[in-house]
């Protein structure tokens, strides 16, 4: 099973170089980075978490940049956006932006995405909240048209553009696209049009639900292979992470908080004893 990091990156959190570089040293697979492009002072929509929103979700940088910046450092890690609120961009620049990334790290990007919660946010941008999941379904269909076509075009109900030029192609062919949220919707999504699904592990016992996700991909003619599980928010419990490899999960993520690396480079110590110990 591998093992990520995922962080709100922000001006005053460890500096994402310096955590891409600890973060392979020490055997992880992966760095992920979330996105909010701002957050409304309006408030239609209840923090999912609970309670007060966290002030990084205020502060949190641009994902593409900063998983640059990690991938450029590195050499081996993989960098992906847990997740990427696709329906507030603009299909066709959003293409663009995930093929250079991959062509930047080598092959190296894993497109995690999501319809989001922040009702307001995603006005904010024009988007339309009842017909979020339709406009994502569409903008996966159109990027992987510009992905691997020569002179891709669209026509989708929300999505729409005539046959055009666009390069860099990524190196990846598929490049993955990790729908993240929750069961049984998510998994559903993930299942019909996925390269992987992204549950959150607080919100919901994956052991539970494994059983009804296997079905809805072999229902979509398709298997674990095809669409695995990224578990992100994994807590260090060695019982629990074996239950998940055992399960088949691909790949377990855990969070950083948004501090400096006094705090963050013992917690990543922590889990790199704990990767070796599950991995053997």
């Amino acid at each position: 099973m591998d093992f990520g990091v995922t962080m709100f990156h922000t001006d005053y959190s460890m500096p994402v170089v310096e955590l891409a570089q600890a973060c392979e040293a020490r055997g992880f697979e992966s760095l992920w980075a979330p996105e909010h492009s701002h957050i409304p002072l309006s408030r239609n929509t209840p923090f999912p978490g609970g309670g007060d929103l966290p002030k990084m979700y205020y502060d949190a940088m641009d994902p593409f940049v900063t998983l640059t910046a990690a991938a450029a450092a590195t050499k081996k890690l993989k960098v992906g956006t847990g997740v990427c609120l696709v329906i507030q961009r603009d299909t066709i620049q959003t293409a663009k932006l995930v093929a250079s990334l991959d062509q930047v790290s080598g092959g190296r990007f894993l497109f995690g995405i999501g319809g989001g919660w922040n009702q307001d946010e995603m006005e904010d941008h024009g988007t339309v909240y009842a017909t979020r999941f339709k406009r994502m379904r569409e903008q996966v269909e159109a990027m992987r048209e510009i992905w691997t076509k020569p002179k891709p075009e669209y026509h989708g109900e929300i999505v729409d553009f005539p046959a055009m030029m666009t390069w860099p192609k990524p190196v990846q062919n598929p490049l993955p696209v990790i729908v993240g949220g929750a069961f049984p919707h998510a998994a559903r999504r993930a299942a019909r049009y996925g390269n992987g699904w992204i549950p959150i592990a607080s919100r919901g016992n994956v052991t539970d639900t494994f059983p009804a996700y296997q079905q809805m991909l072999s229902d979509a003619g398709r298997g674990l292979a095809d669409a695995p599980i990224t578990m992100f928010g994994a807590a260090p419990d060695y019982d629990q992470l074996m239950r998940y490899k055992e399960l088949g999960v691909a790949r377990a993520v855990a969070g950083a908080p948004s501090e400096g690396s006094d705090k963050v480079l013992p917690l990543l110590d922590k889990w790199a004893e704990l990767i070796r110990r599950v991995n053997g």
